[in-house]
């Protein structure tokens, strides 16, 4: 019988195994992903490694399941429980990832005192802090959590006997990369070990019906680091958005199997915590400049929420021969691609100007309807003529300059309306409908031309 080798390279990006070290993996891709890992061969006893049963195997008949949509449990965080469909599901595992410092340990802390606060056991198992240095926070915070239970603890066997004996009702693991599974001889935080524990928690929520809540590290590039099927494993992903330059933070669903994805919630990071922000459209509007050009509000979606945010345009002319296009907020091939249709079919000559787009307040837009408001803070600085404050736009734009339809055009304009705006400019195929609303004027257009005479 060939000897089996003793070690193995597995690629931490995707998982992929090799028998040798290899600088670009064969599946993703990616290059120096390749890690030595200890080989595990398959043990004889068929259960060796993984969690305990909690009921037995059974197939059950779709009519006679009961359904626990209304069954939701809230996290005492308005915003948080939008985010997550409207509430906590039972036996759900959702997966928080954002940049260190940013407030992933916050929000959960947060989170277990509200639901401790509410009769709720809830067991808080830190990886990376003792529990003084999480006392220490809750006290900065300003926390009364007298019956959060915390276990500073990476060894998952340990940590599941411990969940098996207090039988909490809630547990919160942070973060996934620290806790490792000793059945396996590789380091804490390697694909193997993040795969195996990711996979028995969530076992363990489904067979008993606990809501599982991990925190994770993302790499460099902004995706949660570890290996891709941690997605896959987990109900709901949740990104952590923002940056020490700006004190809101947006916690972004990009995958739920109980509710909308692309949901968005806004926090205030206060001394005492982070404080959800009820209305976001005010937040990235009260430090908006008035009477200055390349200056636009957009209304855009962000799962089911309208926001109003500002888009600003600087367009100055190169001492080079062709000018930069630099992004901020909005998507950088995207707004090439509407400085040509300018070009083209307003017979603009940006080519010899530098252009600059930022959406203020470190927001970040990545839907067609914010095409309109880049082309019109564009034009405003390039005319040098301002935009009256009180006109808001939103619209599609075509390669042909035609100004395309939308979704969910009438939230959009009652979400303008309700902050006062007086000026709608949206695409004419969206005006159906929308001559009712009060205190607003909408006007609808079916190409740039139309809407650049409506703004100026």
């Amino acid at each position: 019988m060939a000897k089996q080798p003793a070690t193995i390279f597995v690629c931490q990006n995707c998982g992929a195994q090799a028998r040798k070290w290899l600088g670009q993996c064969t599946d993703c891709g990616e290059w120096n992903t390749f890690a030595e890992e200890r080989f595990r061969a398959a043990s004889a006893n068929k259960h060796s490694g993984s969690v305990m049963n909690y009921r037995p195997a059974e197939a059950y008949a779709y009519g006679a399941i009961a359904s626990d949509e209304d069954e939701r449990t809230t996290s005492g965080i308005e915003e948080f429980d939008r985010v997550l469909g409207g509430g906590i599901v039972a036996g759900s595992l959702v997966l928080i990832g954002g940049a260190p410092g940013i407030g992933k340990s916050t929000l959960v802390l947060q989170m277990a005192e509200q639901l401790v606060a509410r009769g709720i056991s809830v067991l808080y198992v830190s990886g990376e802090e003792s529990e003084r240095q999480i006392k220490l926070r809750g006290t900065r915070l300003g926390l009364a959590a007298d019956g959060l239970f915390i276990m500073p603890e990476t060894n998952l066997t340990l940590l599941m006997d411990e969940v098996a004996k207090m039988r909490p009702q809630v547990v919160i693991v942070d973060s996934i990369q620290t806790v490792f599974n000793p059945s396996i001889e590789s380091a804490p935080g390697s694909v193997s070990q993040v795969r195996d524990v990711a996979s028995q928690l969530m076992m363990f929520a489904k067979q008993t019906g606990t809501p599982v809540f991990l925190t994770g590290h993302v790499t460099k590039e902004g995706s949660i680091a570890g290996p891709k099927t941690l997605e896959h494993i987990v109900d709901t992903v949740i990104y952590f958005e923002g940056d020490r330059h700006h004190n809101h933070r947006i916690i972004r669903a990009t995958k739920n199997r109980f509710g909308a994805a692309n949901e968005i919630g806004v926090f205030e990071m206060t001394g005492t915590g982070l404080i959800a922000v009820g209305n976001p459209s005010e937040l990235f509007l009260q430090e908006r400049p008035e009477n200055a050009t390349g200056s636009v509000v957009t209304v855009c979606m962000e799962g089911t929420r309208p926001m109003l945010v500002e888009i600003q345009a600087l367009a100055s002319s190169t001492k080079f021969g062709s000018g930069r296009r630099m992004t901020q907020g909005f998507d950088h091939n995207r707004t090439s691609l509407l400085i040509a249709v300018m070009e083209k079919r307003l017979g603009m000559q940006l080519a010899a100007d530098d252009v600059f787009v930022n959406v203020a307040g470190g927001f970040e837009v990545d839907e067609p309807a914010a095409d309109l408001g880049v082309v019109a803070a564009i034009a405003s600085s390039y005319r040098n003529i301002v935009i009256p404050p009180e006109t808001a736009v939103f619209g599609e734009v075509g390669l042909t300059g035609e100004v395309r339809g939308v979704l969910q055009a009438q939230a959009r304009a009652r979400e303008a309306q309700t902050l006062g705006f007086k000026k709608l400019i949206i695409p004419e195929s969206n005006r159906k409908g929308l001559e009712k609303l009060l205190g607003i004027r909408i006007v609808g257009v079916k190409n740039l031309d139309e809407a650049l005479d409506e703004l100026f």
